[in-house]
Parts: structure tokens; sequence; C-alpha cells
């Protein structure tokens, strides 16, 4: 039994023998629980400040816009550039950022437009910041049979992050102010960068700089656009981060009013999701192949959305926190399961401008959804603003299950083709001719 147990934990943490991820691993997670204690500090900040859910929208919209603006030119550059060197300036811009709003709240002359103009730059500086690191996954991690594991413990790491972070920064923001939480966050950065410096990366030769950024822009879109499979799975990607992501918006009013909670309140409910979310990364950590993954998409589309509706519904705190760590379990899994899917089939030079438009999937629609969800928020309430978009989610998790006998057609030429079928069609085909000699 512990021999098994063992070899189960090796198998969920076995890109971490590439020691590149390793350090990036280490140095992202002390970062990551900083990030998520602005995220949380800022919500606050702005809802205490104001009072406004239009002006929580507002704020989250700006930090989200430059991505969408930004994202397919950033992805150009991605594939041009030194993703390493471009990683080690957006975390010190980052650094930079989280100092400056440390500054003015610590000085308590912080206002409404000085954080929208913050996360203005932080959105902008994320634009190149989330390409980069995606396709410089694949860099770090020599075997390319790790990559899924990668890539899943990249999310672990993000909602292990997002359990410690938004607990954290609810008592330091009721012992201290949301000052402390943006200072954290400035000093943690430097753990990434570090890890960075210390990586030994082989220089990667531009590539193709003679094309414009324009035409690789295009050629970008047309690839995206004309394979069925990465549109799909983008255009689900960008519906839930319209509809339904905006519920991380309009959780400081469900602690508040609904809840009648504090900023502690506040901490749990981004802790829970953040518990679930974690449990559903390490679940994908734990797979051997990414067969299979397609089908878990839109089953947790689906209850991403259900989730969504019933925690609107719910007024009592451990109903609310039981249901989103079905949330965070949901959307870790579609997110986590989307990623891999699309790391494995994507042409590698290609790969920094699709992974620039799953940033704007994710990242780029969602402030539209904080802007939208705060608008209605302020005239019909969060809750049935939170039930309408949980609705429409489960809409397009049931769109793109009638697409996957279509996506299965595409997808598996290329599976066989990097060797992830052979073995499973060589299990059917024994299956098979079992089968023939009973029937016989």
């Amino acid at each position: 039994m512990r021999q098994t147990s063992g070899r189960n934990w090796r198998l969920i943490v076995r890109a971490l023998r590439h020691r590149n991820y390793r350090l990036f691993f280490g140095g992202q997670g002390i970062s990551l629980i900083g990030t998520w204690m602005t995220r949380v500090a800022t919500g606050w900040l702005v809802y205490r400040l104001t009072g406004s859910a239009f002006l929580l929208g507002l704020v989250s919209f700006a930090g989200q816009i430059p991505i969408l603006f930004l994202g397919p030119f950033a992805g150009v550059w991605v594939d041009r550039l030194n993703r390493h060197r471009v990683l080690v300036v957006t975390q010190t811009l980052s650094l930079l950022q989280s100092f400056g709003l440390a500054a003015l709240a610590l000085a308590k002359i912080i206002t409404v437009n000085e954080m929208i103009l913050l996360n203005l730059f932080q959105g902008a500086v994320n634009a190149f910041d989330m390409p980069a690191r995606q396709a410089f996954v694949i860099e770090m991690v020599e075997d390319g049979d790790d990559l899924g594991n990668a890539i899943a413990l990249n999310s672990s790491l993000v909602n292990a992050a997002r359990l410690i972070g938004p607990s954290v920064a609810g008592l330091i923001i009721a012992l201290l102010n949301e000052g402390y939480c943006f200072l954290i966050d400035g000093f943690s950065y430097m753990a990434v960068i570090a890890s960075l410096l210390a990586m030994k990366v082989e220089v990667r030769p531009s590539e193709r700089v003679e094309e414009s950024v324009f035409s690789e822009l295009r050629e970008g879109w047309s690839y995206v656009r004309g394979f069925h499979p990465i549109w799909c799975i983008l255009l689900l990607l960008a519906v839930i981060s319209l509809v339904g992501m905006p519920y991380t918006t309009l959780m400081p009013i469900f602690a508040g009013e609904i809840l009648h909670g504090g900023p502690h309140t506040l901490g749990f409910l981004m802790a829970a999701v953040g518990l679930g979310a974690l449990t559903g990364a390490v679940r994908l950590a734990a797979r051997r192949s990414v067969l299979g993954l397609g089908r878990v998409i839109p089953i947790t589309a689906f209850g991403f959305g259900a989730s969504l509706v019933a925690f609107a519904m719910a007024r009592v705190q451990w109903l609310s926190l039981s249901l989103l760590v079905i949330t965070g379990y949901c959307f870790m899994q579609q997110m986590a399961a989307s990623n891999t899917i699309l790391q494995t089939i994507v042409e590698n030079t290609k790969r920094g401008r699709v992974m620039s438009f799953y940033s704007m999937a994710i990242q780029g629609m969602a402030p539209f959804g904080s802007l939208i969800a705060g608008i209605a928020a302020s005239r019909i309430g969060a809750p049935r603003t939170l039930m309408i978009g949980g609705a429409i989610c489960v809409g397009g998790a049931a769109l793109f299950a009638s697409q996957l006998p279509t996506l299965r057609k595409v997808i598996r030429p290329i599976y066989v083709q990097i060797g992830i079928i052979p073995e499973v069609a060589a299990g059917i085909g024994a299956a098979s001719a079992l089968q023939q000699q009973t029937e016989e």
C-alpha cells in the first residue's frame, strides 16, 4: 500500500524533476500568495471606499481590458522574443506596481482613480506575462510527456495560493489595512524574479522576424479560427469568462450584504473557491494522459454554471462555502483541461499566439463581464445577476458537448502522430480480438 501511495505521489509531482520548472514552481508559489492577497485587498478597498457595485466592476474592468487589446500583439512578440527575458521584465514591472499601490494605501491618500490607473498598468503587463508564462512551460519541461502534469501543477499552485492568500488577506485587512497586503505582494515578486534568474535556459533564436507584426497576427488568427477544436475550446472559455467569472468581482457584495460579514468572510469565501480549485488541479495532475480531457470540459463547465446558480440563492455561510468549493473545482478542471489540450495540439511556432488568445478568452472577456455584472448588480441585484450568468454557462456547456464527436475526429490524428494513441489503440485491438474469439 505504501509503495502504491509513493508511486501515485511521484506521478502527481513528476514535472518537478526538471530543474528549471522546479525553480519556477518554488518562486511562483510565494509570488502567487501575494497576488491573491492583492486581489482580495483591491476588491475590499474599493467596496469600503465607495460601496458601489458599479465601481467594483469598473476597477476589475481596468485591470483586464488591456489584455483584450494588447494580447494578440503580445502573442506575436512572445513567439519572437526570449520568453525567459520577457518574464523577468514583466515580473519586475508587477513588483513596482504593487509597491505603488502599497505606498498610496499606507499613506491613506489612495483613491479609486489611482486604483484604476494602476490596474490598467498591471493589465498591460499581464498581456505580455500570461502568454509568455504559458508558452515558457514547454521550455522548462524537456520531456513532452510531463507537459500536462506541469500545466496541472501550475494550476495546483495558483489555487493553493488562492486558498492561502485570501485568508491571510482577510486577517491583515481586519487587523491593519489593505496597504500591507499590497506591500507583501511587492516583496513576493522578488521570489519569482530570483527563481527566473537562477535558471539555465538555452537562448532561443528569434523566429521569422522579417515578417510584420500584423502579418503574423493574421496568421495566428487564421490558425485559431480555422482549427475547430482550438476555436471551440476558446469560445467556451470566453463565454464562461464573460458571464461566469464576474462572480469574483461581486464577492464583496455577497460577503457584506448577503451573508452580513466583513473582510474575513470575503477571505473565507475566496479560500473556499481555492480549496475546490486546488482539489481539481491535483486530480488533473494525477492523470497519466490527456485522453478523456475533452469530456471533462463540458461536464465541469456545466457544474460550474449550476453551482453559481445555487450559490446565488444561498443565504447561509456554510452552504455558500460548500457551493464555492464546487465552483472552484469545476472551473479549475475546465480551464486546466482546456489548457492541456491546447498545449498538446498546437504547433510550436504558433504557441505564443495561441496562448495569447487563450489569455484573451479568460482575461480579455472578463473585464466586460465585470463591467456588465457591476451595472446589472446595481439594478437587479448581485444574486439575480449571478443566476443569469450561471444559466448561460450551463447552456454553453451543452453546446460544447454536442460538438465533441466532431472535435475527436480532428484531434485523434494529432494524438496518433505524437504517440499518445498507439497504446490505447493496441488495447482496443486486443479487446476486440478477445471478443471475437469469445463469440467464435
